[in-house]
């Protein structure tokens, strides 16, 4: 199983390998992946060495080979004609698929309305996979979200109750790795868990705080936790 930002590396390391010879610096890396520090490249690179994508050539400085990538992107539209893909090579989509949450918006002039991919389902209580499935789409006013890639996601649990978050409820999340303290955010949590909760920080510790006093707050380290979306809207049906 991929990330979604191991993926986005991946993508990235292959393309300009394939355009210029070398692989991307780290510091590239690091802005083209919109991080703060050149150590999340660093825990990507290893991730994606550790389950067979790439190699680090040792005592090489930029040295790093792309091994095989993941099934769902074919050889010809990304590799060299000589480059051979191991069909061993899968992209498990557990929680986010490459390009999930980064579909392009549809705007209806006429309505001013929005079309967003609903990308699938999202725990406010214990942690569930969030499914992907671009085949569903949500019209939603314009006027509802701003600038951004934006998607939304189905609600299953009740622990954000006291933030006004229902179960059935629809999410509508501006996909971003950063977010304010206090938000409520999309959280991936220990590279197979993706939740809705209150985003706290405190030193390098990592608050999830549910709206609900029935559940606990979780505590995580800095590397246990990567958000990938802000809560920006919410939509009801009665």
């Amino acid at each position: 199983m991929l990330t979604h930002k191991q993926h986005e590396l991946l993508m990235f390391i292959n393309e300009r390998i394939n355009d210029k010879g070398i692989p991307p610096s780290y510091e590239e890396m690091k802005e083209k992946l919109q991080l703060r520090s050149k150590s999340g490249i660093h825990r990507l690179i290893t991730g994606l060495e550790e389950r067979g994508f790439i190699r680090r050539l040792p005592h090489r400085a930029r040295a790093i080979k792309v091994l095989q990538l993941p099934e769902n992107i074919t050889k010809k539209e990304t590799l060299p004609e000589n480059h051979q893909v191991s069909n061993a090579a899968r992209f498990f989509p557990n929680v986010i698929q490459g390009e999930f949450g980064t579909g392009k918006r549809t705007v209806t002039e006429r309505d001013g309305t929005v079309q967003l991919p609903l990308a699938g389902k999202i725990a406010a209580g214990l942690p569930i996979e969030a499914l992907q499935d671009n085949s569903n789409q949500i019209d939603i006013p314009a006027s509802m979200i701003g600038g951004g890639e934006h998607y939304a996601l189905l609600v299953e649990g009740d622990s954000m109750i006291d933030a006004g978050i229902l179960d059935g409820d629809t999410v509508l999340i501006r996909r971003g790795n950063i977010a304010e303290n206090g938000s409520i955010v999309v959280a991936f949590v220990e590279n197979q868990e993706v939740t809705l909760k209150r985003l706290r920080r405190k030193g390098d510790s990592i608050a999830l705080e549910p709206a609900n006093n029935a559940f606990e707050t979780r505590i995580f380290g800095p590397e246990q936790v990567e958000v990938q979306g802000v809560l920006v809207g919410l939509l009801r049906k009665y």
